[in-house]
């Protein structure tokens, strides 16, 4: 979520099915041959359906997304109905819909069709505004040669800035983009509405994203198994990145989400530069404190777990604390609805 501007276009797709080519056998001598030429004709066969067969997956993913961002830009933004738990400061608990999921996963639990979503007591009028601005984690974006985190958040500090004098976002950060919204906050405080942090680094004065995750190095080894370190620079100096281990993508980051959504983001991840994670966050009361601050947190977490996330909510104390039940390190695929309810439903809390 750092890159607001990294752009997916999807690859050009041949579309013609693959076809086997099959041996001439009318050679009865040439058997077998013919029939080891039949087995590898195959094997290239099922690798090119394969391939095309992801290709298109992603295409169409791409294409799915450009259509609902093009139905929000048309229709508005919707909104939506209290879905999950409000934790802090209120103790009292509000249940979240087992449907809270936008795939059925059984009859116990259907899908929520959007006009069982839909408030219609309450109207964007009453809102402060209705602009989210998401930020996504480390590795979801494009980028290169990153060397600051200054310069990771500059497409979004850009945006800020050109900005109408009275207009207001909400930002939204996830993982890493927690790191960058506070960034923000400390630069830009009058044009943020609200910073939402859902699964993110939300860092005190002085502390850095790994100051962040070094609290857990000891219990996660999930995290120590996938992270691989990248010297483009050489291995005599420090590592400019850090990659995943593909095979630990879903164990890690996605343990809750569907399969094909795994798949797309699998293909889609990219290493995440090191400097911004050890730079060290300058916030202070006047401009970060000023922010109207919410967290949304992720119980089946494997990536920032449960207790790191209880420990920087302790630490920094938000407005309120949400938690969405069943959700993993990335909500937008395990618990969609749910997540979008809840930003919706942050949209509308008043000033107090």
């Amino acid at each position: 979520m750092g890159n607001l501007c990294g752009c997916l276009a999807p690859k050009p797709v041949n579309k013609r099915k693959a076809t086997k080519r099959l041996a001439n056998a009318s050679n009865t001598a040439a058997t077998v041959s013919s029939n080891s030429s039949n087995r590898w004709t195959r094997i290239r066969s099922s690798r090119k359906e394969k391939f095309v067969d992801d290709a298109l997956i992603q295409e169409q993913a791409l294409a799915a997304a450009a259509t609902i961002i093009l139905q929000h830009q048309h229709n508005g933004s919707l909104p939506f109905d209290r879905s999950a738990s409000l934790r802090y400061p209120n103790s009292k608990k509000n249940q979240l819909p087992r449907s809270s999921s936008s795939r059925a996963r059984s009859l116990t639990d259907p899908l929520l069709q959007p006009q069982q979503l839909v408030n219609q007591d309450i109207k964007l009028d009453d809102l402060e505004t209705s602009h989210f601005v998401l930020i996504h984690g480390g590795g979801f974006g494009a980028w290169c040669c990153i060397t600051s985190l200054s310069q990771y958040v500059k497409p979004l500090n850009d945006f800020l800035g050109k900005l109408a004098e009275d207009e207001k976002v909400i930002l939204v950060g996830h993982d890493f983009g927690g790191t960058c919204i506070s960034h923000a906050m400390e630069s830009f405080p009058s044009k943020i509405s609200k910073a939402i942090f859902v699964a993110a680094a939300m860092l005190t004065n002085g502390q850095s994203t790994l100051d962040m995750f070094t609290k857990q190095a000891g219990s996660n080894d999930l995290m120590r198994q996938a992270q691989k370190f990248l010297y483009a620079n050489g291995k005599d100096h420090p590592p400019t990145a850090i990659d995943l281990d593909k095979s630990s993508l879903r164990d890690l980051l996605f343990n809750q989400s569907p399969a094909k959504d795994v798949a797309l983001a699998s293909v889609s991840m990219r290493p995440i530069p090191f400097a911004p994670v050890l730079e060290k966050l300058s916030l202070t009361d006047m401009k970060y404190g000023s922010v109207r601050r919410f967290y949304i947190e992720t119980p089946e977490d494997n990536a920032i777990s449960s207790t790191l996330q209880e420990s920087m909510i302790n630490s920094s104390p938000p407005e309120q604390v949400f938690r969405v039940k069943g959700a993993d390190h990335s909500p937008f695929f395990s618990k969609p609805q749910a997540l979008h309810k809840l930003l919706v439903e942050i949209s509308k809390i008043p000033s107090t």
